[in-house]
């Protein structure tokens, strides 16, 4: 379900859209912030941006967005189910450069080509 899709190209950024389920992997991208819109569904990221202070959740209703910054370990999930649309340097994998183990249902990639 976590396998997003390249629907656009603007200048270096891919528009990635993908449908979301469940929880993805605890991960950081160190390079590059995070855009997550949601276009249905509910979206929960959850955040370590304070050391020492565990973590927050952030809920993303339809049509909200929210950014994370580089750097930031961050754990999106969707309960119920999500579509969501990504923008992200292209290139940049999907589970950044630091990530938790990957279970079955989250794909490692750069994104897909819609076909």
């Amino acid at each position: 379900m976590w396998s997003p899709r390249i629907v656009a190209r603007v200048n270096d950024y891919d528009i990635r859209i993908a449908k979301v389920a469940g929880e993805h992997v605890w991960h950081t991208h160190s390079d590059t912030d995070e855009l997550f819109l949601v276009l249905a569904g509910t979206l929960h990221v959850a955040v370590r941006d304070e050391p020492g202070k565990g973590e927050r959740v952030i809920i993303l209703n339809r049509g909200e967005i929210f950014v994370v910054p580089r750097g930031v370990e961050h754990r999106p999930a969707s309960p119920a189910g999500a579509s969501i649309l990504l923008v992200e340097p292209r290139g940049t994998l999907s589970v950044g450069d630091r990530h938790d183990l990957l279970p079955d249902h989250v794909e490692a990639t750069t994104g897909h080509a819609l076909a």
